[in-house]
């Protein structure tokens, strides 16, 4: 199974599924991680007394580390506006985010649900392209290309509810596939938040390492999986597709 991650920021991974990407990767599947930024806008950089190009190179360093923590198969890291993909013509972002799905094929996309966990803008604006492009793939009969799915918490989670940056929540009708990961994949994800060196402080105030559980839990678009699914590649026969355009039998494999 292939596997394409797709994020706004440095460490987005690593506050998220992490955990899940490194149980994937255990088990043998390929795990590619698109970074849209380089995250140099984030206020730490006044602390550290860095301009952003240099807070970014800084937080492309550790990702570096991080790639190597969770054994990715391929990492990549744009340089796009951190805190400015709202300004962009969303037609590049989608050329940008689709020539990279056309590139890897992946099987399974993963993003932020819809309310990018935190809200935070970037966030917002990565959801719809990664939507829009694997909507449009569909429509062009991408038959390799079979799921969409979303990183969220479960709305019901006293401890999201209790983080200090407002996270939210999908209800657990919204919520698709709940992926158990084993202590040494959670492990991996304490250890690929130790990489960000520089994060630590906001690391330890966000309380990500409570909020983050053994369960991890995804939205899958199109799809309603009552109860959740136990893994994003179970049932991959039942998955909608929605706008594919055509029955399976008739997409094309170009």
């Amino acid at each position: 199974m292939r596997y394409l991650y797709i994020f706004p920021h440095p460490d987005d991974e690593s506050f998220g599924p992490a955990a899940a990407m490194a149980q994937q990767v255990r088990t043998g599947s390929e795990v590619h991680l698109l970074t849209l930024t380089r995250g140099g806008a984030t206020k730490r950089r006044f602390d550290l007394g860095l301009s952003i190009e240099e807070m970014g190179l800084t937080r492309y360093r550790e990702m570096l580390d991080v790639e190597r923590v969770l054994g990715l198969t391929s990492m990549t890291v744009l340089d796009l506006p951190d805190n400015g993909l709202k300004e962009l013509d969303p037609r590049d972002l989608e050329a940008i985010v689709r020539e990279h799905i056309l590139r890897l094929r992946p099987d399974i996309v993963v993003s932020y649900a819809v309310f990018g966990v935190s809200g935070f803008e970037d966030h917002l604006v990565t959801h719809a392209i990664v939507k829009r492009v694997y909507v449009e793939l569909r429509d062009e009969h991408a038959s390799w290309l079979r799921r969409l799915a979303m990183f969220t918490l479960s709305a019901d989670d006293p401890i999201a509810k209790g983080s200090p940056f407002g996270l939210r929540g999908s209800r657990p009708e919204e919520i698709d596939c709940v992926l158990t990961v084993e202590p040494e994949d959670l492990e991996a994800l304490h250890r690929a938040l130790d990489c960000y060196v520089t994060y630590q402080p906001m690391i330890e105030r966000s309380k990500v390492r409570e909020i983050i559980t053994r369960e991890v839990s995804f939205e899958i678009f199109g799809e309603d999986h009552t109860p959740p699914l136990g893994s994003l590649d179970e049932a991959l026969d039942r998955a909608s597709g929605v706008a594919r355009g055509a029955a399976p039998d008739e997409a094309l494999d170009d």
